[in-house]
C-alpha cells in the first residue's frame, strides 16, 4: 500500500514536470554554457592527442596579433581615465552646479541611452569620417587636411569615451542625490572651500559607484570591437577585431582561440576584482539623506564661463551624431557621400523603400525574429531558474545553478561565439547530431546565452522581493503549485519580466560583438547592415545602402525611446 502511494507521488504530474525541467536545465547548461568553452580550450591546447602550446607560439610570432593585445589594454586603461573625467563632469554640471539649461543638457547627455552601440559608432563616422560633415567642413578651411584624419587610437578613444558615459549619467547621478546636503552646508559654514567639499565629502560618497563603473569601462575597452573596426583603421585593431579576422581562416583559428582565451582570462580577473571591490566598498555607498542637495552657483565669473562653455561643447558632441543620423536619413546618396546637408536634397524615398520593399524591411524581420525571440526565451528560462533559486533549500543546487548562469558574464562574447563555432561545426549528440554552424539557430542560441546573466539578476531580485505569506495563503486554501505560480507569483513579477524583455530586445538590436561571428549570410540583421554601410571597404554602389541604414538607425532609436519610456517614464510620472 505504501509502495503504491510512493509510486503515485513520484509519478504525479508536478513531480514529472519537475524532473523534465531539471533535465532540460542540465542539458542547456552543459550544451551551451559549459561544453563549448571547454571544447575550445581542449582544441586549443590538445592536438593529435598531446598537449601543445603551438597556438600561443604562433600568437607570439604574430606581430599583428600581439599589437592588438597591446592596443586593447592601452584602450582599456585610457578609458578608465577619460570616461571618468567626462562622466563625472556631466554629473556635476547637471546635478551639483547651477548651470543654465541643465535640463536641456541632460537630454543631450542621455542620448547615449537611445543612440548606442553600433548606431552611435556609425553616427560618429558620419560626423568625423572621410565623408563626414565635420571633415568636409574642415577640408574647406584646411585644404591639405587628410580626409582620414579621424582614424587610429585617438579616434577610437574619442568615440568610446563619449559612447559609454551612460553608466555615469544613471548610476552616478543617483549616488550624488544620496548625499546629505546638511553635511555640505556645515562644511561651508566652517569655511571649507568648494574644492575641499567636493574632494572630501562628495567624491567619497561617489567612490563605490565610480569604482564599479571604472572596472566596467575597463571591461568594455578590452573587449571593444565595433569602434576599432570602424575608426581604428589599419593601425589600431583590438583583440576582438583581430579574432574576428583570424576566425575566418582554418589556419589561423588556433591563434584566434588563443587570443579569445587570453581575453577571457583577463575578463575573468577583472570581474572577480570588481565583485571583491564591490564587497569592500559597499559600506560607503549607503547615505541617509535628510535634505535634498541644492545646486551650487559658481561665483567666479571666468570659472562659471568655462564650465558653461565646456558643458555646452559636450552637449554638441553628444547630440551631433544623433542629429546627423536623423537628417541624413532624409537625404539622397550624393549628400551622404559628400557630407552635404541641403534642403533641396531632402527626400522621403529612403523611408518609402524601407517600409514598402521586401529587401528594405527584411533586416527588420530578421532582427525581430532573433532579438524578440531571444529576449522572450531568455526571460522564460530565467523565470524557471529564478523560481528554483527562490524555493530550493539545497545550497549545492542553488549555488551550482547560480554560478552556471554567470558563465557568460565572465567570458567575452568572442570566446562564447568561437566556442559555439568550433564545437558545433560537426554533428554532436548533445544537439541531436545537428550541425548548428551555418544554421539560423546558432545566433539565436548565442543571443540567449549572452543575455542570461543580466536577466537572471533582475528576475531573481524580483522573486526575492515577493512577500512569502501570499504564496503560503494560496497553498493553505488548497491551490496547487502551478496554479499559485500562475495566479499569484507571475502577476507580481510580470512588470519586471516585461522590462527585461524590452531591455534585452533593445540591446540585441544593436549587438555586433556576437552577431559578427554567427550571423547567416542570407539573413543579415540590422547591426550587420548598419556596420557594412560605414565600412571603409564600401564602394560607391553601396551608397544607397548607407541611406537605408540611417533609416534603420532612426527606427531603432525610436523603438529604444518608446521602450525606455514604457519602462521608466510612466513610473516616474506617477
Amino acid at each position: 500500500m505504501n509502495t503504491n502511494h510512493a509510486m503515485k507521488r513520484w509519478l504525479s504530474p508536478s513531480r514529472l514536470m519537475g524532473i523534465a525541467v531539471a533535465l532540460f536545465l542540465i542539458w542547456f547548461i552543459v550544451a551551451f554554457l559549459m561544453y563549448p568553452n571547454l571544447s575550445l580550450l581542449l582544441k586549443t591546447f590538445i592536438k593529435d592527442g598531446s598537449f601543445t602550446f603551438e597556438p600561443f607560439r604562433q600568437l607570439w610570432h604574430s606581430g599583428k596579433a600581439m599589437k592588438s593585445l597591446l592596443n586593447s589594454f592601452i584602450l582599456a586603461f585610457s578609458l578608465m581615465i577619460t570616461v571618468n573625467i567626462a562622466g563625472v563632469f556631466l554629473v556635476m554640471v547637471t546635478e551639483y552646479f547651477d548651470i543654465r539649461g541643465a535640463k536641456i543638457l541632460k537630454l543631450g547627455y542621455f542620448t547615449t541611452l537611445v543612440c548606442h552601440g553600433i548606431i552611435l559608432i556609425a553616427g560618429y563616422q558620419y560626423v568625423y569620417g572621410p565623408s563626414g560633415v565635420v571633415t568636409q567642413l574642415l577640408m574647406r578651411i584646411f585644404s591639405d587636411l587628410d580626409p582620414n584624419w579621424f582614424t587610429g587610437y585617438g579616434a577610437v578613444l574619442f568615440v568610446m569615451t563619449f559612447a559609454i558615459t551612460s553608466n555615469h549619467v544613471i548610476f552616478l547621478s543617483t549616488a550624488l542625490r544620496r548625499i546629505d546636503y546638511q553635511t555640505i552646508e556645515v562644511a561651508r559654514n566652517m569655511g571649507a572651500s568648494e574644492f575641499r567639499i567636493i574632494t572630501q565629502i562628495v567624491l567619497p560618497v561617489l567612490k563605490p559607484s565610480i569604482i564599479a563603473i571604472t572596472i566596467l569601462n575597463f571591461h568594455t575597452g578590452i573587449t571593444a570591437l565595433s569602434s576599432p573596426m570602424i575608426q581604428g583603421g589599419d593601425h589600431f585593431q583590438s583583440i576582438n577585431s583581430i579574432i574576428l579576422i583570424l576566425a575566418g581562416s582554418e589556419y589561423s583559428r588556433g591563434v584566434a582561440a588563443a587570443l579569445s582565451i587570453i581575453l577571457g582570462l583577463a575578463t575573468f580577473l577583472i570581474l572577480t576584482f570588481l565583485m571583491r571591490k564591490d564587497m569592500d566598498e559597499n559600506f560607503t555607498a549607503v547615505s541617509k539623506v535628510s535634505s535634498r542637495i541644492q545646486k551650487k552657483k559658481i561665483a567666479n565669473k571666468p570659472t562659471n564661463f568655462l564650465m558653461h562653455a565646456a558643458a555646452y561643447l559636450l552637449f554638441v558632441i553628444y547630440l551631433l551624431p544623433l542629429a546627423i543620423i536623423f537628417v541624413f536619413s532624409f537625404t539622397d546618396s550624393y549628400s551622404i557621400a559628400n557630407g552635404i546637408i541641403s534642403l533641396d536634397r531632402l527626400t522621403l524615398s529612403n523611408y518609402i523603400y524601407v517600409f514598402s520593399q521586401p529587401n528594405g524591411y527584411k533586416p527588420y524581420l530578421v532582427s525581430l525574429f532573433y532579438c524578440l525571440g531571444a529576449a522572450v526565451l531568455v526571460v522564460v528560462l530565467c523565470l524557471i531558474v529564478a523560481r528554483i533559486l527562490h524555493k530550493s533549500n539545497n545550497k549545492l543546487v542553488t549555488r551550482s545553478l547560480e554560478y552556471a548562469t554567470l558563465i557568460p558574464w565572465l567570458l567575452p562574447s568572442s570566446m562564447i561565439a568561437l566556442g559555439l563555432i568550433y564545437t558545433y561545426n560537426t554533428p554532436k549528440w548533445l544537439v541531436g547530431n545537428y550541425v548548428l554552424v551555418g544554421s539560423i539557430w546558432i545566433m539565436l542560441l548565442a543571443y540567449i546565452v549572452v543575455s542570461i546573466p543580466f536577466s537572471i539578476r533582475l528576475i531573481k531580485a524580483s522573486f526575492f522581493g515577493i512577500d512569502g505569506s501570499l504564496e503560503e495563503a494560496a497553498k493553505s486554501m488548497g491551490a496547487k503549485t502551478f496554479y499559485t505560480f500562475r495566479r499569484v507569483i507571475l502577476p507580481m513579477i510580470l512588470p519586471t519580466a516585461l522590462a527585461v524583455i524590452a531591455l534585452n530586445f533593445n540591446g540585441l538590436l544593436v549587438n555586433y560583438d556576437v552577431t559578427a561571428f554567427l550571423y547567416h549570410p542570407l539573413l543579415q540583421p540590422l547591426s550587420i547592415v548598419i556596420t557594412s554601410s560605414v565600412s571603409e571597404n564600401a564602394v560607391s554602389s553601396e551608397v544607397d545602402t548607407k541611406a537605408v541604414s540611417l533609416v534603420y538607425s532612426v527606427v531603432i532609436m525610436i523603438i529604444s525611446s518608446i521602450s525606455l519610456y514604457l519602462i521608466y517614464g510612466r513610473n516616474s510620472n506617477r
